[in-house]
């Protein structure tokens, strides 16, 4: 593998754990629109990581696509209020290794979740002055492979490197042509990897000496 210019992370189960918090906004959301259903955090978390067309087909299979779309659309405004109140935990030596991993590379998010959500957690992490750009599944409704192009080619990179945590994050940095980096404190698992950290801090003492 040849030295990455550039860093793109997924967020959630790479980044931080906001399991709890997108749980509690499904519940109040049910709750609003008088929907018996509860949602907790065993049945949220092995869906961290899908795109937003596959969670909603799976929580809510007895509504129709539009009835669906309209619910997740209320989650999603729901959830950009309770994430600036309730956020969730950032993991140990992201907030100490971002500073350091920024110096050296150009570092960007990536996730499958709804627009504007990582902007959110950037702001709640207060981590702004070092990501150089995020884009959201939300956006574009494309898959990551197709956005980590779209990435590569906005900002020129030559060499980036995805950082996630599960097998489909693993699949598509290899539609998109590039390494990948697995994080094994996150929510998933897989075999298929070019490099594997077990923290946060072994990540940056990796990239930042290399």
């Amino acid at each position: 593998m040849q030295k990455p210019d550039s860093l793109i992370f997924d967020m959630d189960g790479t980044l931080w754990d906001a399991v709890d918090t997108y749980a509690h906004s499904w519940n109040v959301v049910f709750q609003e629109m008088g929907i018996e259903k509860h949602i907790d955090r065993s049945v949220i978390a092995p869906m961290v990581g899908w795109e937003g067309k596959k969670v909603i087909e799976t929580l809510m299979p007895e509504f129709d696509q539009q009835k669906r779309l309209d619910i997740y659309a209320t989650v999603n405004d729901r959830r950009h209020l309770l994430i600036g109140d309730m956020g969730g935990i950032l993991y140990d030596g992201v907030r100490e290794g971002l500073p350091l991993l920024a110096q050296k590379y150009k570092v960007f998010i990536l996730s499958n979740c709804a627009k504007g959500i990582i902007q959110q957690f950037i702001k709640w992490a207060g981590i702004e002055q070092y990501i150089t750009d995020e884009l959201a599944y939300g956006v574009n409704f494309m898959p990551k492979h197709h956005n980590i192009k779209l990435l590569t080619h906005k900002h020129k990179l030559t060499h980036p490197y995805y950082i996630g945590d599960t097998a489909g994050d693993g699949e598509q940095t290899r539609l998109a042509g590039i390494p990948f980096v697995f994080v094994s404190y996150g929510f998933g698992t897989t075999a298929d990897y070019d490099l594997k950290f077990d923290d946060f801090t072994s990540l940056t003492n990796y990239f930042v000496n290399l």
